[in-house]
């Protein structure tokens, strides 16, 4: 084991003297902190870019000003960044013990080495480290901002979004634990295509959609598996800065994207700032959060549905999401009992269009039940849920892919020769032994409870749902 990772890329991203580093540092931060609210929260897991200062650094710092909020808790920090030199199956760990940058060393966090080292998607390649710029760019700025704290770095590789939130769930840790995402977004567009490309990329993390690809950020690996997390754990995304090259410090003809976002516990963390709409001037503010956004999907189905009873009512449907293809389920509930639920496993249409379908299906023609009557509607309570990309498991055995299930996070789609099921992740409340789950899974697809194949396959995936206000019971006849 080599003790020490040197610093590979001071010099040429950031300025290698000790002093010229600092004063470039506080050049950036010193702005950023001034726009921060007094009352703001500090975020739990940011994502920040990883170019030269010169380019990005200003953006990364509007979200390390946030960081600051919290640093005197802050004693441990998980590091994730794309691999950009040395191809990487899963995580990478680096197999030394300490980082340094001009600042000084950071000790790599050991108990969290131990934590992850057995899962098989994590491995230790000093290679991949060794010149790998998308982790040593921000141990500057966390060096200046926080006290002591270790590190605990990760380069990432092909891994998916699962295998990276089950290394995050494992060192997510409370208040001493920041997670740092590192990634820049386009690359190499013209400056208004990057624009509007990088308002797309935004939007989606915004509201937690976790199927980005490479060509939207090259950190999507990573990215998708903190949205993983942060919708499993009820955290807020909240975009800080959004600009490119063409910005900061480069011509715009072919430039980089970057984005600044805080992930927080709850909306507070936004403060006043007025960047959380990545729609610019744009009136139909497409910046809504995880949470706004069910104020725009729910009434959409409620009208679909009221509109076969001739109740027409007005929705909003310019939110940039409704327009991208998308895959929801639309649950119907009566006095706590389910009264329909349709929808759809992968995206063929417009969200705005799957919704409309999905919510008057379940309503009209789930086979489970009767349609709804218009005297039904006004006590029947909705539930939007959005799919993100289904990832197929890999298991030798039932036992392994029980063993593999994650209660109360996995929805999961039962494959075998024409027969297909899928329960959502909220079924769960009602079947939490995965046995059982995967049981009734089986008999949904009309296949005996203890049936097995080797052909079998399964595929998971998580929702992000939104539920009306819960109707008040009918008094007792």
């Amino acid at each position: 084991m080599h003790a020490i990772r040197p610093a590979a890329v001071a010099g040429t991203f950031y300025p290698a003297d000790r002093a010229a580093l600092s004063d470039n540092l506080k050049a950036l931060l010193g702005p950023a902190q001034a726009q921060v609210p007094p009352d703001a929260a500090p975020p739990k897991a940011i994502i920040a870019p990883h170019a030269g200062y010169i380019y990005s650094g200003a953006v990364a710092a509007s979200v390390y000003a946030r960081v600051a909020k919290g640093a005197t808790h802050i004693r441990r920090v998980v590091l994730l960044g794309p691999a950009h030199r040395v191809a990487v199956r899963g995580l990478a760990l680096p197999g030394v013990e300490a980082f340094e940058t001009p600042l000084g060393r950071v000790p790599i966090d050991q108990q969290g080495v131990d934590a992850i080292s057995a899962l098989p998607h994590v491995v230790v390649n000093a290679e991949a480290h060794a010149l790998e710029h998308s982790i040593e760019v921000h141990l500057p700025f966390l060096q200046s901002l926080l006290g002591p704290f270790t590190l605990l770095p990760l380069v990432v590789g092909q891994a998916s979004a699962e295998e990276v939130s089950q290394v995050l769930d494992r060192v997510w840790g409370g208040e001493d634990t920041l997670i740092v995402v590192s990634s820049d977004l386009s690359h190499y567009l013209a400056y208004h295509q990057a624009q509007s490309t990088d308002r797309e990329t935004a939007n989606a993390i915004l509201n937690r959609r976790a199927g980005l690809n490479s060509h939207q950020a090259c950190g999507a690996a990573p990215v998708n598996g903190l949205l993983l997390t942060a919708s499993r754990r009820g955290l807020t995304p909240q975009l800080h800065d959004l600009r490119n090259s063409g910005d900061t410090a480069g011509d715009r003809s072919r430039v980089v994207g970057y984005a600044s976002f805080g992930f927080y516990a709850d909306a507070a963390g936004a403060g006043d700032d007025p960047s959380n709409d990545p729609s610019g001037d744009d009136p139909s503010g497409d910046g809504l959060g995880g949470d706004d956004l069910g104020e725009v999907l729910l009434p959409i189905a409620r009208s679909a549905i009221g509109d076969m009873f001739g109740l027409a009512a007005d929705v909003r449907s310019d939110h940039r999401i409704l327009q991208e293809q998308g895959a929801c389920f639309i649950t119907l509930m009566r006095h706590g009992q389910l009264r329909g639920c349709i929808g759809t496993l992968e995206p063929h249409r417009t969200l705005l269009a799957d919704i409309k379908a999905n919510a008057k299906a379940a309503a009209f023609t789930d086979p489970r039940f009767e349609p709804l009557t218009a005297t039904e509607f006004r006590g029947t309570v909705i539930e939007v849920s959005l799919l993100s990309a289904t990832v197929a498991m890999d298991f030798a055995s039932e036992e392994e892919a029980l063993a593999d299930l994650r209660p109360n996070i996995d929805g999961l789609v039962f494959e075998w020769r024409g027969h297909r099921s899928t329960f959502l992740p909220q079924v769960w409340e009602q079947l939490p032994d995965p046995r059982d789950f995967l049981t009734h899974l089986k008999r949904k697809a009309g296949l005996a409870p203890d049936f097995w194949a080797p052909d079998v396959t399964l595929k998971r995936y998580t929702v992000t749902k939104w539920r009306e206000r819960e109707l008040p019971s009918p008094p007792p006849a």
